[in-house]
């Protein structure tokens, strides 16, 4: 029996070989020394399912899974009470001190109806409540289009399960969420990335995507705004996915989680592919980022396309969704309370947003450190140039500054690149800023 090389770390994805960037003279991104991802659905040691006693376990499960040195090091130093800057939280409910707890009660509150009516597709009060939300944003969607689930991991799991037979592959965005290889694998199928380049701005490296297709590709994956490099997709982009999707015969799962917090308006985004008519498509969203509320655990997913298709999608959607039954009665009942709650929830994360960002903008000014174009979303890549090998920018950072990022590597960036969170108290966030342009200033002082 063969053991695959394991590599795994908290939130890192997880691969027999990593597949890292590099960075050019001109600070470009540069693919063409990347390593090539493999083709492997169980890329951990499925040796270790057997060192048990009980070996009765899948191989689809990473396990074992272990904390990298830079977790632990975090872990250690807030055990023995050091005072961190963590530039890292995306969890609104921790983000904000006046944070809509009030609201939520009384969406919950007046909730007297507890009687069970299971519906495969969440109940119609509920799906016509969705419907309004892109009634307000001009956007056309028949309830019956609406398909709930308890979260939008699940409804990249159902839509796997749709669309994917043991074996198969989907190609996911890369950098990006380190989530997907985690919910492929639990499908026994495979995540294959394809590049994101950039050169002052984002796009997408149509040529590798091409190249990725094989006759197991069943979806092509795009997150839009993308999370962590806030990609947004052009209309141009758009229209080029649409037509290989639409030759290739490949269903497209569209995330548009962020879709809601443009940083940058720019008259030609493609905002959604809800109105999309030319290819089977599927839009994910969810109140974790519409609302700012994870923890009440209601998402969604639109059928888009041709009739015919939706339909035939539909029907096995049902299915799945029967089969499970996973969103609660009383979110969904308060779903129209909690919407209206979280959009205005959502002014008080976008005055967050614009507020650090342009104290990352101001702090940057004149220093060697210099953050990357994005059109929305929650997070900003900074580049700080003159570290070391891999770890060294988030390393470097944590033991000489005390402040805790997201390594680039984590998302498939370079080793100079950290992901940090514009949600961040703002006290503590030009903090955080501060010290990671004077680490640059020494780093740069010293070679």
């Amino acid at each position: 029996m063969r053991a695959h090389a394991i590599v795994t770390t908290v939130g890192h994805r997880c691969g027999s070989e990593a597949s890292f960037t590099k960075v050019n003279a001109d600070g470009v991104l540069d693919w063409a020394s990347s390593t090539q991802p493999k083709r492997a659905i169980y890329p951990w040691s499925r040796a270790s399912a057997y060192n048990s006693s009980l070996a009765r376990f899948s191989h689809r499960i990473p396990y074992p899974i272990s904390s990298n040195s830079y977790t632990q090091q975090i872990a250690a130093l807030r055990k023995a009470g050091a005072a961190l800057l963590d530039l890292t939280v995306l969890n609104p409910s921790r983000a904000f001190a006046d944070y809509p707890h009030d609201l939520i009660h009384h969406a919950f509150a007046d909730v007297h109806d507890f009687t069970y009516e299971p519906h495969p597709f969440g109940t119609e009060s509920a799906r016509e409540a969705v419907a309004s939300y892109y009634d307000r944003r001009s956007l056309t969607v028949h309830p019956e289009r609406i398909v709930l689930t308890a979260s939008t991991s699940e409804g990249y799991a159902i839509l796997f399960k749709l669309l994917c037979d043991p074996g198969e592959e989907v190609l996911i965005p890369s950098p990006s969420y380190p989530l997907f290889e985690y919910l492929a694998f639990a499908e026994s199928i495979s995540a294959i990335p394809y590049r994101l380049n950039y050169d002052g701005a984002w796009y997408i490296d149509f040529e590798d995507l091409q190249k990725q297709i094989t006759s197991r590709t069943r979806a092509i994956v795009i997150v839009n705004p993308n999370n962590p490099t806030g990609t947004s997709l052009t209309s141009r982009e758009l229209d080029k996915l649409v037509l290989i999707a639409h030759k290739m015969q490949i269903p497209i799962i569209s995330d548009e989680v962020f879709t809601d917090y443009p940083v940058t308006p720019r008259c030609d985004i493609a905002r959604t592919l809800i109105e999309v008519e030319d290819v089977l498509s599927f839009s994910l969203n969810g109140l974790s980022k519409v609302a700012g509320m994870p923890q009440v655990k209601l998402g969604w997913l639109v059928t888009n396309g041709p009739g015919a298709e939706q339909f035939a999608a539909r029907e096995r959607l049902e299915i799945l969704c029967d089969t499970y039954l996973s969103v609660n009665a009383p979110a969904q009942s308060a779903l129209p309370a909690l919407l209206s709650a979280g959009e205005m929830f959502q002014k008080t994360i976008g005055s967050r947003l614009e507020a650090n960002l342009q104290c990352l903008d101001k702090l940057l000014i004149g220093s060697a450190a210099s953050r990357l174009q994005f059109d929305g979303g929650w997070s900003a890549i900074v580049r700080l140039p003159g570290m070391g090998d891999e770890q060294d920018s988030a390393d470097k950072l944590l033991t000489e500054e005390s402040v805790v990022v997201q390594p680039g590597y984590l998302f498939d960036l370079p080793t100079s690149y950290i992901v940090i969170s514009l949600l961040t108290n703002p006290e503590e966030f030009e903090q955080g800023v501060a010290a990671l342009c004077r680490l640059t200033e020494r780093q740069l002082t010293q070679e």
